[in-house]
């Protein structure tokens, strides 16, 4: 069997901001602000964001000069050789942006407001002002909305920007005081056209790391909205065959009671019922379904007809001796998942059909077993996935002699029927790829119906 018998995708889009302020949801994704802060603060460290504003000249065309501006109109510098200082003022380049320091704060209901502290170091030279070297402190503050993509991500969506101007410091170069007027009048016309676009970048970022999951969309498929001092998200996923069908599955009966979150936390919720869907899955493509024979299992682990008849000689004695066995195994029904008490159990229906084989002929019925194999599972996240192997905790077989018959019957499927069925949930259920969180460190807790795993800083 192939480990991609399904895929699951999960898929965002939005939906009025009061859906998020419910505590009963069924798939959740609460992300902290911090999270955001630190994947804005990661897109401008060693990218091109910051590096595209260097070499930037500022230039005389940019209101500075011109009608209205400090030249035309009875401006500031309609006289004398100042003109001349400004020319060169005009040519400075950018030779350095210091990297932002990143604060947000939420606006519930609208978006975030994005604040960008830098220093922006400029540099030129002629022979009026020498080699000028300057140095100016920066806040840009900018209004961010959330709004939906036409595919039915969430994106953010740049409102208003601005700068405001702190201190300008004259590293080397000769500047006459007066003329530092000029160069704060200069720069406050100058910075927004060359920051705010730097904010535009790091958003264009944001929206591809948003919606880096998907592959396409429908309407309603989801929602988001802002919570103080988190961002809340409904993924639905989407289930598709190998063959790139959607497949419909149950949705949730009951709500999910989802316990509060800590500050500086991220929680995402994964639902009983996509663990269902797994299983479900599996069985559906007979993934569930397995031929044992003795190459699958230890040599210590007899697997013939005369040990077989050893176990319950009163019922099984008069079974032909020396014969291999094949047991067949066939889950006719689907699997049922249970989370509850901090614990994840996985009930399978179980026909298994006892045989006896002999070379280059047909296999033999000998008896048949019907039961539940109770398996636990150990669930463990990765960085983008909760992974969810099994391990064998008994069986509801009826064998003859219980005592000894299923002792053996364990051994054989703790040694080739788990191993297989562990090869298949490899694929995991895959966790939302928010703004490249990390969850392999997460801590997870079992709640009814429900996991949560919750990412510290």
């Amino acid at each position: 069997m192939m480990l991609g018998v399904y895929t699951l995708l999960l898929l965002w889009g939005l939906a009025v901001p009061s859906q998020g302020l419910l505590e009963r949801v069924g798939t959740l994704a609460r992300i902290d602000k911090d999270e955001l802060g630190k994947a804005i603060q990661n897109s401008l460290v060693g990218g091109p964001i910051l590096q595209n504003v260097l070499g930037t000249v500022t230039s005389v065309n940019q209101g500075l000069l011109g009608t209205g501006g400090l030249l035309g109109g009875g401006g500031l510098l309609s006289y004398g050789g100042i003109f001349g200082v400004v020319e060169e003022l005009a040519g400075l380049k950018v030779e350095e942006l210091t990297l932002p320091k990143v604060s947000l704060k939420l606006l519930p209901g609208f978006g975030v407001q994005l604040s960008l502290h830098t220093k922006v170091s400029l540099h030129g030279s002629g022979p009026l002002v020498g080699l000028l070297q300057l140095a100016a402190e920066v806040n840009v503050s900018s209004k961010v909305a959330l709004g939906m993509s036409p595919r039915g991500t969430p994106i953010l969506v740049l409102k208003r920007c601005s700068t405001l101007l702190g201190h300008i410091s004259l590293m080397s170069g000769l500047l006459p005081t007066p003329i530092f007027g000029v160069v704060e009048q200069m720069l406050c016309k100058m910075l927004p056209g060359l920051l705010c676009p730097v904010v535009d970048s790091v958003l264009s970022v944001m929206n591809e790391l948003l919606g880096a999951t998907l592959s396409k969309l429908g309407p309603n498929s989801s929602s988001l909205c802002l919570l103080s001092p988190c961002v809340a998200l409904a993924p639905q996923p989407i289930v598709k065959s190998i063959a790139g069908d959607v497949i419909d599955f149950p949705k949730p009966r009951l709500p999910v009671e989802v316990p509060p979150k800590e500050d500086h936390t991220s929680q995402v919720t994964v639902p009983l019922y996509l663990f269902s869907t797994v299983f479900g899955l599996l069985q559906t493509n007979g993934a569930l379904d397995l031929d044992i024979t003795p190459e699958l299992v230890p040599r210590n682990i007899p697997l013939t007809t005369t040990d077989l008849a050893a176990l319950a000689p009163e019922a099984l004695g008069k079974l032909p001796p020396g014969q291999n066995l094949l047991l067949s195994l066939r889950v006719t029904k689907a699997p049922m998942v249970l989370l509850q008490s901090k614990k994840a159990t996985v009930s399978i229906p179980a026909t298994i059909h006892v045989l006896s084989s002999v070379p280059q002929g047909t296999p033999v019925a000998l008896f048949q077993l019907n039961g539940v194999l109770m398996l636990n599972s150990q669930l463990s996240p990765s960085t983008t996935k909760l992974h969810a192997p099994v391990s064998l905790h008994g069986d509801g077989s009826e064998p003859h002699e219980a005592s000894h018959l299923e002792e053996w019957l364990s051994d054989v499927l703790r040694a080739a029927y788990v191993p297989k069925l562990n090869e298949h949930l490899e694929v995991g259920i895959p966790l939302p790829k928010i703004l490249n969180i990390n969850f392999s460190n997460s801590a997870v807790d079992i709640i009814d119906n429900a996991v949560v795993l919750t990412v510290a800083p």
